[in-house]
């Protein structure tokens, strides 16, 4: 039995799932019905399970009766902007020419086909040059229309093809592809073990701002709203929230406070409908997609509140450390490569060898505990509202995954943070802010991208290291996360390095004299010859899909497109890897003098 893959640009969409039509709505209609409800008096004794069932039903039962429905697929969304009646006159003809062509096999009828099918693709070339030309002519008076044919040109994250069982089995059905995603997405999920005696603390009860959730900035955060993000599981609709900000904002700032105060997150709020998200790798394998969570966007109005507290909190006191530069405000991956490669380099210059150890967690965001987590959390100060909110937020979580408009079945939610959430990100960075302590070496963190540095002058040094490591596979055991071993590995710097052999966890680390930190290229001699022409390479692959796809030279229609889709791969990091050598300007420059 022969295997393979067919891999199509064309996107076949077999669900059946509904979406709001929104040209139609009547929000008019809908404000007028809400701007006379009393919300105090119908959340009057009840909980806050309660007031949210009341608000979300009240919400359904108006845009339902206001916001038709549409299909999500029509199959008109396929027809291009640039399909006119010339041209399909011309198509027409072409096949009636090629069907004459067939019947009798002719010269007079084959030349007639040859015509007719110049005939066709002129038509075709001109019709899709007057469109471009006509979104470009347009394109400051409707903005909209130019930005939605820019992101048509734009890469698309593929539909999740056929998927490989442990069996053996090709799944083609998203039925069936949904549920064998779910089974691996939760497959990860860890078991918690008992805390420990030894991880008593003492609460430090820093002060915590008091008037972090008022209406005024619930109406902020609603204004603030993205439009153009899917709804989660409750079906409420982000641009239903931000068109009715003003009129929803009292009762959800009603469900926001009892829901703080008593420590009550709504079920709705804790359920998840995951989008499996390609990585790399084989498209057939379950393994190599990530899970990506649409939860509820009222809930996530509620954590982006929650949240800013939170950084408000950290930045006061100085709770997160300087090495960890992801999700923190004035940080970044640039801020994460300068810092620890300007000492890097210092010390190579002056002839002394510099080990540099790469760490991977595996599942990092998957498998955080929740108990050892909001351990952490009241060790580090949060107040106890705030700390009881987030124990009732990840308890009894649960998720589903969605393919096409088709749904798995629901599984409980174990163990992590949510990819996709609000307060996730900062929750891991709190979860692993205690890492580097009693670590000898330089370390810089991202997220769960951990690197370790150390100037080896004597013996001492790499043993000290080694050290290093054997605390943080301690500080795994006992946290319970895991390192990905495979991707763990050590690049020596420096002519004069020894190159000593370093273990984790038992097992020796792998040599690399390259790695991809934070999406650069670093080689083991600091040269930046092969990012340079790397990401030349990539823009100018994205620059010819360009040339290809655009027909139009106008630079009001090529420009857009080259800031947007060409100039990010020339510019990330750029302070941190800026071309030296003239080969790499040159490759550099040569993109840029192509568009």
């Amino acid at each position: 039995m022969v295997t393979f893959e067919i891999n199509s640009k064309k996107h076949i969409h077999k669900g059946h799932a509904k979406t709001y039509n929104f040209k139609k709505a009547n929000f008019i209609k809908i404000k007028e019905a809400l701007n006379v409800i009393d919300w105090q008096k119908l959340f009057h004794g009840k909980n806050t399970e309660d007031k949210w069932n009341i608000f979300k039903l009240t919400l359904e039962k108006y845009t339902s009766q206001y916001i038709p429905l549409v299909n999500k697929y029509k199959r008109n969304r396929l027809k291009p902007m640039w399909l006119s009646r010339k041209v399909t006159k011309e198509m027409k003809n072409k096949k009636k020419a090629f069907k004459a062509f067939k019947f009798d096999k002719s010269e007079a009828s084959y030349k007639a086909y040859r015509a007719a099918n110049k005939a066709c693709k002129n038509a075709i070339r001109w019709a899709k040059l007057e469109n471009e030309k006509e979104i470009a002519k347009e394109s400051k008076t409707n903005p909209k229309r130019f930005f939605r044919y820019i992101n048509s040109k734009k890469p698309k994250s593929e539909n999740v093809g056929s998927l490989k069982s442990e069996s053996g089995l090709l799944l083609t059905e998203d039925q069936d592809k949904a549920e064998i995603l779910n089974d691996y997405f939760s497959s990860v999920f860890i078991k918690e073990k008992p805390i420990t005696g030894d991880m008593k603390f003492i609460n430090k009860n820093l002060l915590i701002q008091s008037d972090w959730l008022t209406q005024d900035k619930v109406l902020q955060k609603l204004n603030n709203v993205n439009v153009n993000k899917a709804p989660g599981p409750d079906g409420i609709h982000p641009r239903v929230l931000r068109e009715l900000c003003v009129e929803i904002c009292k009762p959800l700032f009603l469900i926001f406070q009892d829901s703080f105060l008593s420590g009550i997150v709504p079920e709705d709020w804790r359920k998840a409908d995951v989008v499996p998200i390609f990585k790399k790798g084989l498209k057939f394998v379950p393994g190599n997609y990530r899970p990506v969570s649409l939860t509820s966007v009222a809930g996530k109005v509620f954590e982006g509140l929650l949240r800013d507290n939170i950084q408000e909190f950290i930045g006061r006191y100085n709770v997160i450390g300087k090495n960890e530069h992801g999700f923190m405000k004035h940080r970044s991956c640039q801020t994460n490569l300068i810092t620890f490669y300007e000492e890097v380099s210092r010390s190579i210059d002056q002839g002394v060898a510099v080990d540099v150890i790469y760490l991977d967690f595996a599942k990092a965001f998957d498998t955080v505990p929740h108990k050892r987590l909001l351990f952490k959390l009241r060790k580090n100060g949060l107040d106890e509202n705030t700390c009881s909110w987030i124990e009732n937020w990840l308890k009894d979580r649960v998720q589903r995954v969605v393919i096409n408009g088709t749904f798995s079945r629901w599984t409980p939610v174990v163990s992590g943070v949510p990819q996709g959430s609000v307060i996730g990100p900062i929750l891991f960075n709190l979860f692993i802010n205690d890492l580097e302590i009693g670590i000898e070496s330089h370390v810089s963190v991202f997220a769960d991208d951990t690197k370790l540095g150390k100037v080896m002058q004597c013996e001492q040094d790499a043993t000290s290291l080694q050290r290093d490591l054997d605390k943080l596979g301690d500080w795994a055991l006992k946290w319970q996360m895991r390192f990905n071993l495979d991707k763990c590995k050590v690049m020596h710097f420096g002519v004069k390095n020894t190159q000593v052999i370093y273990t984790l966890n038992g097992m020796e680390l792998g040599k690399s004299k390259q790695e991809k930190d934070l999406g650069i290229i670093i080689d083991f001699k600091l040269s930046n010859n092969v990012q340079c022409q790397t990401a030349a390479a990539k823009a100018s692959k994205v620059l010819a899909c360009i040339k290809r796809g655009v027909h139009s030279r106008d630079e009001n229609i090529i420009l857009p497109l080259y800031k947007s889709m060409v100039r990010p791969h020339l510019e990330y990091a750029v302070q941190f890897w800026a071309p030296v050598l003239k080969k790499d300007i040159i490759a550099l420059e040569k993109v840029q003098r192509r568009v």
